[in-house]
């Protein structure tokens, strides 16, 4: 049986054993609702708020301002949707964001478009940023908020997150960030970056699937987006997953210990797999070489269909993406890279690998070999399985 190496880690990570250790006690036996006053409640009230400070502390916040949510897409939704309403009763009805931005955001400003907002969306350059200045020139009397990834989650690009808050901060306009792909792997200070709300997800740094953080600098929060009981200090209802709260907070207290170290690592295999697949004719690496996520790798092919070429490395145990795993099923090229001027064909053929804490150089060299026969072999027709 061949091995399997998975290396689709912007998708979802593998569940830590620190993780899953500190989930068990709260999945087995202290199962009591936070909520509640008895000494099972109490005791689970402790493990939530114990996972706030922990939380809080990895991005330099006051634990008041963590609040839990169910995952990524949850919190941008309410960052957006909270803010843009609650600020259009002070006449501010504009939105600023990017082109690339995940489709929790994209999906999020359509939305509020349809309710009456106006949204401006940013382009950005062909290696996927946004310009800080542009952020500035687009900014309203009228405007609300302005939420900019904090780096993209299909070719790992770093956004300027530190010029365009220090812009928000000095014009008075609320930035939020999507920052559930630097969570864990890049250092964030939310106080220094003058970020005002920011979103994570638990199942992007070796967390558990199905739980996610909302950061909002005091004095702000959004309108609540759930109606129901005085949960999270009465801003999002719902009875907390407590196991769930607590693996979170395991993995990225232990992501932020190995951060430097693990960085490093991510960019010397990552930096490996490149040179092995740029190698390979009609190649093109897509994105910016210089500011991304370590253990990012997007690359497009001539003459190669992304999905086939998935299922021919699915065949040879080799688990990636051709963007985001979200939007799968889609027949269209990323938006991102076409944002960022790659050709359409080009597009339509690019590969996404993501590399995560258990990839190793054996690994890393088993993709170059996979990756490099599998588009010999599409290029000349020889294929296993047709997608």
């Amino acid at each position: 049986m061949k091995k399997f190496i998975y290396a689709d880690n912007a998708a979802t990570t593998k569940l830590s054993d620190r993780a899953l250790d500190a989930m068990m006690p709260y999945l087995r036996d202290h199962y009591g609702n936070p909520s509640s006053i008895y000494s099972a409640g109490r005791e689970a009230h402790r493990a939530v708020e114990d996972a706030r400070r922990k939380i809080a502390a990895a991005i330099h916040a006051p634990a008041g301002d963590i609040y839990f949510t169910s995952c990524g897409t949850e919190s941008d939704n309410w960052a957006l949707k909270g803010t843009a309403r609650r600020l259009k009763k002070e006449g501010k009805n504009h939105i600023i964001t990017t082109v690339i931005e995940h489709h929790a955001i994209l999906h999020a400003a359509k939305s509020l478009e349809e309710d009456g907002f106006d949204v401006t969306y940013l382009p950005v350059d062909t290696k996927g940023r946004v310009s800080a200045e542009a952020v500035r020139e687009a900014i309203r009397p009228q405007t609300a908020l302005v939420s900019v990834m904090y780096a993209n989650n299909e070719i790992g690009t770093v956004q300027p997150v530190a010029e365009i808050g220090e812009i928000c901060r000095r014009e008075g306009i609320l930035f939020h960030t999507d920052a559930v792909q630097a969570a864990g792997i890049l250092p964030i200070d939310v106080k220094e970056q003058k970020i005002d709300m920011l979103s994570m997800s638990a199942h992007k740094f070796n967390g558990p699937k199905g739980t996610g953080v909302l950061y909002c600098r005091k004095g702000f929060c959004p309108d609540n987006l759930l109606d129901g009981g005085a949960q999270e200090r009465g801003h999002r209802s719902g009875t907390e997953n407590v196991a769930y709260i607590a693996g979170m907070a395991a993995a990225l207290e232990e992501a932020c210990l190995t951060m430097e170290e693990k960085a490093a690592r991510l960019a010397s295999l990552r930096d490996r797999i490149q040179e092995g697949i740029l190698a390979i004719p009609g190649t093109y690496l897509n994105g910016d070489e210089e500011n991304r996520l370590p253990g990012i790798l997007n690359v497009s092919f001539e003459k190669i269909d992304g999905e086939a070429l998935l299922f021919e490395l699915d065949l040879k145990g080799i688990a990636a993406s051709s963007g985001s795993a979200c939007t799968s099923g889609s027949v269209d090229p990323s938006h991102v890279l076409l944002a960022a001027g790659v050709p359409y064909q080009l597009a339509h053929g690019s590969l996404r690998i993501s590399l995560g804490r258990y990839n190793t150089e054996e690994e890393a060299d088993q993709i170059v070999k996979g990756v490099t026969e599998a588009v010999e072999d599409l290029r000349a027709g020889r294929v296993s399985r047709n997608g």
